[in-house]
């Protein structure tokens, strides 16, 4: 894992204002496909609707290399960090 990959994951948590669930989705699934790769878990029951759209967001970049996740992950974190401050 890049050096430059654990200071913005560190850094996006930090940012004043919330990102929309649609970024945090985004980034969630850029993270665990950087992290462990294709998704490995199988997909949650109907009610857990949070777990289910986690799991959509991680399955949505199956086959993507771990280096091109993290690499999309970075240009993702940086954009909601000038977005919304830090």
């Amino acid at each position: 894992m890049s050096i430059e990959f654990e200071k913005y994951a560190d850094d996006v948590k930090k940012v004043k204002t919330r990102p929309t669930d649609q970024e945090l989705l985004d980034m969630y699934g850029l993270y665990k496909q950087a992290i462990v790769g294709d998704i490995n878990i199988d997909k949650p029951g109907i009610t857990d609707l949070k777990g289910k759209a986690k799991w959509e967001a991680w399955n949505s970049r199956k086959g993507m290399s771990k280096d091109d996740a993290m690499t999309a992950y970075i240009g993702l974190a940086k954009e909601n960090i000038n977005k919304y401050g830090k």
